[in-house]
């Protein structure tokens, strides 16, 4: 059975490895392990730290098989968006789909899953809004109304696996969900040894610090003197995009009823920074991650229906040999498309944009223009066991 993980790799870290190691050991050395990756954009509305080039090499070092790229507007999605995305795309190639939760009890999250897709949840979901409960605290009061522990919503991880499990109840995905304890803290600013969190890492990183004691050997080695990339670095030009935005443009915007993308307008005109910008827009109702998304989305171009158009595609980041095997038997579908190629739908030209302007957020030096046309699959030969660190 091939197994897949959804996965931003920001960076690809000790933990990471371990859960490639787990599924090694549930399901055999010869298991297919296919990660479906955020691109140069991740969902919590910044840019990646490190280029999707070298998040994939990493990953394929460190066991992975075949790394393939979530579109930028699934990347740039709501959790339940975002979980959404990652199981069709991975539908096509799993029987598992393996993801880290606080509660990892698989049927504890497909119940949770189930209650949130009945009938019976819509109308206590909109009694707790409109008492202006933000949508967390509206889901959970409605889960407990239901006779369900919507505690279970309050960790990330149980966040996004239950999302998960909506979307192969949704889509009758053939996937079976295989949750896994997460270890450590999602959030953590401090990075601990054997567990960090990609926030701890990524704060050290901007700080000039080193991670490769967090990190695999291999990916250690990949990461050496690579250019990080952060919103700080690119704020300008965010903000000079924000401040030249027409009335329009920001009523269009992904993520925003009226009230919601007149306050970002007004703030954009009006605020000096980025942070002054999100933390004057943010509300009880609206979360941070929800700004900072729809921020990106207005630096980026995409609006609502872009945000919502059917990509006919998968961009191909890299594989071994075993993933190359693997995406044979689907690569006559035309769904899976090498890095670099040109695909004949107006989001090409979308996306040739989107990579330009992450040059834009490297520190230091902007990174060159042309990254999209000039990329290349990676490709890392199996010849010894040696290889691949496990």
């Amino acid at each position: 059975m091939n197994v897949g993980i959804v996965c931003e790799y920001n960076p690809f870290h000790r933990g990471h490895k371990k859960q490639i190691e787990v599924i090694r050991e549930k399901f055999g050395a010869e298991t297919g392990i296919i990660c479906a990756m955020s691109g140069n954009y991740v969902q919590r509305g910044h840019p990646a730290i490190f280029d999707k080039t070298l998040r994939t090499e990493a990953a394929l070092r460190c066991g992975a098989d075949l790394v393939v790229e979530l579109p930028v507007t699934t990347a740039l999605s709501s959790a339940e968006g975002f979980a959404s995305g990652s199981v069709a795309v991975l539908s096509k190639l799993c029987g598992g789909l393996c993801f880290g939760a606080e509660t990892a009890n698989s049927d504890l999250l497909q119940t949770t899953a189930q209650a949130l897709l009945s009938e019976e949840f819509p109308p206590l979901l909109r009694r707790e809004l409109d008492r202006g409960c933000s949508f967390p605290a509206a889901r959970q009061a409605a889960l407990e109304a239901m006779g369900l522990s919507g505690s279970l919503l309050e960790s990330p991880n149980n966040i996004l696996a239950v999302e998960y499990c909506k979307a192969i109840i949704r889509q009758s995905s053939p996937m079976k969900p295989l949750p896994i304890a997460r270890e450590g803290s999602y959030h953590a600013e401090e990075a601990d040894l054997e567990n960090p969190s990609a926030t701890a890492l990524r704060l050290r990183l901007e700080k000039g610090l080193d991670i490769s004691a967090y990190l695999p050997e291999a990916a250690g080695r990949v990461f050496a003197a690579a250019p990080i990339h952060t919103l700080a670095a690119g704020q300008r030009a965010v903000l000079g995009k924000l401040r030249t935005m027409t009335e329009a443009e920001f009523e269009v915007l992904p993520f925003g009823s009226e009230g919601l993308w007149r306050k970002l307008m007004g703030e954009s005109r009006t605020q000096a920074t980025l942070e002054d910008i999100a933390a004057a827009v943010k509300s009880k109702r609206y979360t941070r991650s929800r700004i900072d998304r729809m921020i990106l989305c207005a630096f980026l171009g995409i609006t609502a229906e872009i945000m919502n158009m059917d990509i006919p595609y998968v961009r191909v980041l890299g594989f071994n040999d075993r993933g190359r095997e693997i995406l044979s038997g689907v690569k006559k579908s035309g769904f899976f498309i090498n890095a670099g190629q040109a695909a004949d739908h107006p989001i090409w030209e979308l996306e040739n944009r989107w990579e330009d302007l992450y040059g834009l957020f490297q520190a230091g030096t902007p990174g060159l223009p042309g990254a999209a046309k000039n990329r290349r699959v990676v490709y890392i030969p199996i010849v010894h066991k040696s290889d691949i660190d496990f």
